[in-house]
């Protein structure tokens, strides 16, 4: 890829994107909570070419049109993640925080063993809700603690 073009998607990224990381309720899992880390590009429907040249580019995530008329172009999987990552973080100005701090915990997400490392993820990832001035974030650390002092895992 050109550098013209890993500018013009950490562009795009600052502008018409968002970076974040959520956790999920989900009995499934260990910690019975899923860590859902996301970089997702937005625009309207009228002008979703540039979404598909961007996803072109990139060759990873997957193109969805909502009902209020916005593409969201999502990339979910940690390799393609890493990948937009890798494309844009020497570009990115306003999402440099952001970049850097989902790589940070896609690192340490592989290094979990416990409840007390869980932990200290989950207060890793709520650093998104000042980064992102986040008004919705419902789950957060406090919540995982009590969940895992409630399993007997702290």
């Amino acid at each position: 890829m050109k550098e013209t073009e890993k500018a013009f998607i950490a562009g795009f990224l600052d502008a018409d994107g968002s970076v974040y990381v959520r956790l999920k309720p989900n009995k499934s899992y260990r910690f019975d909570f899923q860590v859902a880390p996301y970089i997702v590009f937005f625009q309207k429907e009228e002008k979703a070419k540039v979404l598909a040249y961007i996803k072109n580019l990139l060759k990873v995530g997957y193109l969805r049109t909502r009902k209020d008329g916005v593409v969201e172009y999502t990339i979910g999987d940690v390799d393609g993640l890493k990948k937009v990552i890798k494309t844009t973080i020497l570009y990115s100005v306003l999402k440099k925080e952001q970049l850097q701090l989902i790589d940070q915990i896609l690192s340490f997400k592989k290094k979990i063993r416990n409840g007390k490392d869980f932990l200290k993820l989950a207060k890793m990832i709520d650093q998104f809700e000042i980064l992102n001035y986040s008004k919705k974030r419902t789950i957060n650390s406090q919540e995982v603690e009590v969940a895992l002092k409630r399993k007997k895992l702290l």
